[in-house]
């Protein structure tokens, strides 16, 4: 039995059912020549959702792309490092002194996976360095995913790989040279290191990343252009900023702006977060309605589960798996 025959068969009610009605409506938004948007918040890529998201990304089910910083290096941190991270299962119960013992053994724990600094993060700082440095002396500038795109796309940290290379969502985006949104990314690893280098006078100035206004204009120009003739769906991972940034660009572009654009055609978002007073990861997609995002006539469903379990589920559907 295939992955859709099983949930067509199984998830009936509840958030099952929410889970099967999205993944039609996907496709069912895909089928009429509408783009897809996905946001990434969350450890996304420490959970290896590249497995299944590069593949969508290959099949042209995903067309552009926000995430946080973090989970932009922790695709290529796995990549490079994956043989040396450590899975703690019984992450639970580590008491505090288990919990220095990993600091002091350089590993950086993302719930139940540690994360080892050396051969991950020191490593990527060690080659993205080199990129950041020949954008400074040529006085050029690029987003931070583009310089992922030149760190992949250059070999120079091929021979590092421990995973194969298709299960990585970051490179499988570089192929197709889709869009990668990070605001905030100074909230990161990588956004910390680039500070400290600057810092350091190794990187002459800021100016070298372009900066989170900047990706907001960029985003712009590239909804005006991809909602011409279709409109452009939103998949929502999580919550936070790769959520909050991106969904904001149909009011701006409405009412600061003063141009018409299609609102988003599709709006589903996996969140484990309640709805609460002030809690916007957690609102219902209703509320969108009212800041100008969604129309009344968008498909809109709320997943109310472990985006871990459920993002590859919905994938292998809208792959037919």
């Amino acid at each position: 039995m295939s992955v859709k025959a099983f949930m067509k068969h199984h998830y009936r009610h509840f958030n099952a059912a929410v889970v099967v009605d999205a993944a039609d409506a996907y496709n069912a938004h895909l089928k009429k020549g509408g783009k897809m948007f996905v946001t990434l918040a969350g450890a996304m890529s420490t959970a290896e959702l590249g497995i299944s998201l590069a593949e969508m990304i290959r099949q042209d089910k995903v067309h552009g792309i926000c995430s946080t910083g973090a989970n932009l290096e922790e695709d290529i941190f796995n990549l490079v490092a994956h043989n040396h991270y450590v899975r703690v299962p019984h992450y639970r119960n580590l008491s505090d002194k288990q919990e220095l013992e990993l600091l002091n053994n350089h590993l950086n724990r993302v719930t139940d996976t540690c994360i080892p600094e050396e051969e991950a993060m020191r490593r990527i700082e060690r080659e993205v360095l080199k990129y950041w440095q020949k954008a400074d002396l040529a006085g050029k500038r690029y987003f931070p995913y583009e310089y992922m795109y030149q760190l992949v796309q250059g070999g120079t940290i091929k021979k590092f790989y421990q995973i194969d290379p298709k299960d990585s969502w970051v490179i499988a985006a570089a192929q197709k040279n889709i869009p990668i949104f990070t605001p905030g990314w100074e909230d990161s690893t990588l956004g910390n290191i680039f500070v400290a280098n600057v810092m350091r006078k190794d990187v002459s100035n800021f100016h070298v990343v372009k900066s989170g206004v900047e990706q907001m204009a960029y985003l712009t120009d590239w909804y005006k252009a991809n909602s011409k003739k279709q409109s452009i769906g939103f998949f929502q991972i999580g919550g936070g900023i790769a959520g909050d940034f991106p969904i904001c660009v149909v009011p701006m572009i409405q009412q600061d702006l003063k141009e018409k654009c299609r609102l988003w055609g599709y709006f589903c978002q996996i969140s484990d977060s309640t709805t609460s007073y002030g809690s916007y990861s957690g609102a219902v997609p209703n509320e969108k309605i009212t800041w100008g995002k969604l129309d009344v006539k968008t498909p809109r469903f709320v997943i109310e589960s472990d985006a871990s379990i459920v993002a590859p589920l919905i994938f292998q559907y809208v792959l037919g798996k």
